[in-house]
């Protein structure tokens, strides 16, 4: 099965009504896990950002809390899976100030591990791609945010 356009589909969105529109989006959450996350977004915490970031955040933390430094290969893992994860959420906000804001504190928990991730060429890369994903998205920032944001980056690429 080939999938439609977006414009197809939003041509016949525009058909339904509102009882079949509520009756889809729930039929679509039931689906994926992701879909449901999405939504919940969407409807509860997209209209406070901050508190958003603030707990995203957290849950990287989290996530570092429990990273199992005794091995490069399962340190490695778990940090692809904490950024994996910061970055749907990322993805879901699709707000430049939020990229930021949580690579930058994923960033600096990265910075502050007790570990010589330095020196293994792995990590290392993958704490330079957040780096570079960070100005690519500031360049996109007003001027005054942008200023704010490049100290907290400059501080981590020292």
């Amino acid at each position: 099965m080939k999938a439609a356009s977006v414009q197809e589909i939003k041509a016949a969105l525009k058909e339904k009504d509102e009882k079949e529109l509520m009756e889809l989006c729930l039929r679509l959450v039931r689906y994926k896990k992701e879909n449901k996350e999405l939504l919940t977004f969407l409807l509860f915490e997209a209209d406070d950002l901050p508190v958003f970031i603030q707990g995203v955040n957290e849950e990287i933390d989290e996530g570092f809390a429990a990273l199992n430094k005794d091995s490069y290969y399962i340190a490695k893992k778990g940090l692809r899976k904490i950024l994996r994860i910061a970055n749907k959420y990322v993805r879901y906000a699709g707000n430049k100030t939020v990229e930021v804001e949580v690579l930058l504190h994923f960033c600096t928990a990265f910075k502050g591990l007790k570990s010589s991730w330095q020196k293994t060429g792995a990590l290392a890369m993958l704490y330079a791609a957040q780096l570079k994903k960070i100005k690519a998205a500031l360049e996109t920032m007003h001027e005054d945010l942008q200023y704010d944001y490049r100290r907290g980056l400059e501080r981590l690429s020292e």
